[in-house]
């Protein structure tokens, strides 16, 4: 057990905390003078690597069809219940594809679960961190905003195959 000193037993450095406040002074001016790594955000935007989670998208492949199978995985296990599916029959290859798909993002927590447990890699998240809406309406997302090309989504999902 530690045994504190008495104020008795303190040196008059240590009753009026000089070491202590010299130290502290010291790291601030440390600080002071290492390099500054601000971007000056309108003017250099920030460019995220492959590992980096912005908002969730909709993989669209290169004919223009979407890779979702409506498998309602996603909306399942979203803990903000942020992403809503409704399923739709179709006569392709793909028995089933997503009717209404929308996220809300005021709601969406950018957790990565939904990229997580798709099994298609119908969803990841992209590299977009810019967000502003003027109205709720705006911040829920459809399919016609969420329909992302494949050949911009190239980098995240290799790091998602490269990380499974």
């Amino acid at each position: 057990m530690a045994v504190r000193k008495r104020l008795k037993d303190l040196t008059f450095l240590e009753r009026i905390y000089l070491p202590e406040i010299a130290k502290g002074l010291a790291q601030t001016l440390g600080q002071m003078f290492k390099p500054h790594f601000t971007l000056e955000y309108p003017e250099v935007k920030f460019q995220p690597e492959g590992s980096y989670r912005g908002r969730p998208v909709l993989v669209e492949e290169e004919d223009g069809s979407e890779r979702c199978v409506a498998c309602g995985l996603c909306s399942r296990v979203c803990p903000a219940l942020a992403i809503e599916v409704q399923a739709a029959e179709t006569d392709r290859e793909k028995e089933r594809y997503p009717e209404k798909f929308e996220i809300n993002m005021l709601r969406c927590i950018f957790c990565g679960l939904c990229e997580e447990v798709c099994p298609e890699e119908a969803i990841v998240m992209s590299k977009d961190y810019e967000l502003a809406f003027t109205n709720r309406e705006a911040a829920i997302y459809g399919k016609d905003k969420l329909l992302v090309p494949i050949a911009q989504l190239q980098d995240r999902i290799t790091f998602l195959r490269s990380y499974k």
